[in-house]
């Protein structure tokens, strides 16, 4: 799918439809010491099993990709709902 790099949006602090830079979410990288990884790190040491059973086959063949669109005024950030595509290309 190919999205424009940019959209005319509604921007909540500006209270107007306002021109957004599009571009791609990615998440942040994960905090080692924050308390679901500590609590996850855990499950996983010791003797035994795995902590959750390994997946037999793909259950779906894409990821769901989200937009961020930033707006060119005031610079708010926002994210779209995410939506599966196999292939997304940002186009002037």
């Amino acid at each position: 799918m190919k999205v424009p790099r940019i959209m005319r949006k509604y921007c909540p602090r500006c209270k107007t439809y306002t021109e957004h830079s599009v571009s791609l979410y990615k998440a942040g990288k994960r905090r080692a010491l924050a308390e679901g990884e500590r609590r996850y790190e855990a499950k996983k040491k010791g003797y035994g099993s795995k902590r959750k059973s390994e997946q037999k086959r793909f259950a779906k063949v894409t990821k769901k990709q989200v937009l961020k669109l930033t707006c060119r005024k005031c610079g708010y950030i926002s994210h779209t709902k995410g939506i599966r595509l196999k292939r997304l290309e940002i186009v002037r």
